[in-house]
């Protein structure tokens, strides 16, 4: 057994910042953030005051330098003051990647007014976003629900056909990323239509077996997840979550969300209730049926819907608070979802690709699985000649959302 430790084993590299030319850092936050800031305006009726305050913050990400965080009453106000101590008087282009990122959602919340008493408290400004790219994906709802009703009215499933199951599941859950809504538009063609199969070719890393044969050989355990987005990948992480309590392989299932909006399509625990309730809503009765399990597992509390504002933080993974730490360290596996919940992994370094994840994520109290499609300039774990292969092939790779990993980390 390796030993624990609290962090990383290895010395850690230079985080990701804007400043470096030509990188998709700096086209993120000198181009795809104003756009962000710029399209809230666009989806929203916020007055004319809220809108200068909106395009201000787009105008001033390119060049400008980071505004001050006002008390607008948010419990997290207190710990943004803290993070946000070494950074006074920088520039956004300036300061490490994942922090300009959090930070700018938090901001973008003080300027709608998000946390303040009044007309806009509690108004996601991300919610039309969030349920286009529902109403977009539904043809492809109806066929993962059809499915996962049809495994889990087998009866006396047997080991084998429990992992087909669950690896089919985990790769739906691996590419339904692709409808992350900060990089797509809702409103272009159906992105939630591909085929699992033909996929596979693009996952580097593929533990899914070795994830699936944890899971049958949990004992009917615990599952965490830290979930992602909303949208068809939330409907995907449900459907996983389903055929887990359905089927007997997990006994709780515990989603980790977000406390705020953040990262324009980042699921709440609103946006599970929302997705549940469109479901029902549904005249497919394949569709309903999984809502109403999944009504009937929230109600008997074997999936428990929770937030904390540490995955609204600019924090590495292993800046975990001890209490959250210690809540996981009751599941049998850690499910971590997506682009961003992957940066925080890795703390938005710049690791050699090659390096060994489990010497980086080597602070958890339990194994866990990341399930990522590749969006970001930051990865871990490839092997060598994986690496040389589609390097050569595919010179977006790393942020075209085109290629993905299934990465286990079992330290125990």
């Amino acid at each position: 057994m390796k030993q624990k430790s609290n962090t990383p084993r290895l010395p850690l590299p230079q985080p990701l910042v804007a400043v470096e030319a030509g990188t998709f850092t700096e086209f993120t936050v000198t181009q795809r953030m104003p756009s962000i800031a710029r399209r809230v305006i666009a989806e929203n009726k916020f007055p004319a005051n809220i809108n200068a305050s909106l395009e201000k913050l787009a105008s001033e990400l390119p060049s400008g330098y980071l505004p001050t965080l006002v008390d607008d009453t948010s419990s997290d106000f207190a710990d943004w003051s803290r993070y946000l101590e070494p950074y006074k008087e920088q520039r956004w282009i300036d300061i490490p990647w994942f922090f300009a990122e959090t930070y700018f959602y938090r901001y973008l919340l003080q300027i709608t007014n998000y946390f303040r008493a009044g007309e806009w408290q509690g108004v996601d400004p991300f919610e039309l976003q969030k349920r286009q790219g529902l109403e977009t994906s539904l043809d492809s709802i109806v066929a993962l629900c059809t499915q996962v009703n049809g495994w889990l009215n087998v009866s006396e499933q047997e080991n084998q056909s429990r992992q087909t199951a669950l690896i089919t599941l985990l790769y739906f859950g691996l590419w339904g990323n692709r409808v992350d809504l900060s990089l797509w538009s809702a409103f272009e063609t159906d992105r939630s239509r591909f085929d699992i199969q033909n996929q596979q070719s693009h996952i580097l890393v593929d533990d899914a077996l070795k994830v699936t044969e944890l899971l049958v050989n949990s004992n009917s355990g615990r599952v965490d997840f830290v979930v992602d987005n909303a949208g068809f990948e939330l409907v995907c992480d449900l459907c996983l979550v389903d055929y887990l309590l359905g089927s007997g392989v997990a006994s709780l299932v515990r989603l980790h969300l977000k406390s705020h909006p953040t990262f324009v399509s980042d699921a709440m625990i609103k946006d599970v209730h929302q997705t549940t309730e469109f479901l029902l809503a549904s005249s497919n009765p394949e569709v309903t049926s999984f809502a109403k399990r999944l009504q009937e597992y929230i109600a008997s509390e074997q999936l428990v819907l929770s937030d904390d504002y540490f995955w609204t933080s600019p924090l590495a993974f292993w800046e975990i608070p001890e209490s959250l730490k210690n809540d996981l360290s009751h599941s049998n596996l850690i499910v971590i979802k997506g682009d961003a919940n992957y940066r925080r992994l890795l703390g938005d370094r710049h690791w050699d690709f090659t390096t060994k994840i489990s010497d980086i994520v080597c602070y958890l109290p339990v194994p866990m699985v990341a399930l990522r499609t590749l969006k970001s300039e930051v990865a871990a774990g490839i092997k060598p000649e994986v690496l040389e292969e589609v390097e050569k092939s595919d010179s977006a790779w790393l942020t075209n959302g085109q290629w993905g990993v299934v990465q286990l980390v079992d330290n125990n």
